[in-house]
């Protein structure tokens, strides 16, 4: 179920607000914060209120034979985070080769939801978006930028 077209501009026009530079797209809405943008999607939730969902790119790929490094690093990561997670999204291959590894997209997640859009609401959401694009950021350059490096 999608939320009205209302709402979202609502959470748009809030997040603007606030300094943030926002972009409308088909089905949702691209949030810049700093040199990181940050897709947002919004649907009604059936017991009242509206979901948010929240999708960073990471540019970060990864090729099936590394899954297993993978995955147990992500684990750990993960377990530090207190506002998404990171998950792994195939990547549909080129049709010019058809023996390409499969690959996957690293991707920073997060998922709020909202009773109502009043402004303490949406402060929350505003202060959500900060936080969870803040900590997936650090998390993924200290394990790659860091003394240990992520080997995979």
């Amino acid at each position: 179920m999608t939320v009205n077209r209302v709402e979202l501009q609502r959470i748009m026009a809030s997040l603007q607000e606030n300094g943030l530079t926002v972009e409308a797209v088909e089905d949702g809405a691209l949030v810049q914060h700093g040199d990181t943008r940050v897709a947002l999607f919004a649907e009604k939730d059936l017991q009242g209120g509206v979901i948010v969902r929240l999708h960073l790119d990471l540019d970060l790929y990864v090729e099936e034979d590394s899954l297993p490094d993978i995955l147990m690093g992500m684990n750990l990561m993960n377990q530090g985070l207190d506002y998404g997670s990171l998950n792994l999204d195939p990547v549909e291959p080129e049709e010019d080769d058809p023996d390409a590894p499969l690959t996957f997209a690293v991707l920073g997640r997060s998922v709020l939801w909202l009773p109502e859009l009043n402004v303490l609401e949406l402060d929350r959401l505003r202060e959500h978006l900060r936080r969870f694009e803040a900590e997936v950021t650090e998390v993924v350059e200290n394990t790659l930028h860091g003394p240990k490096g992520l080997l995979a």
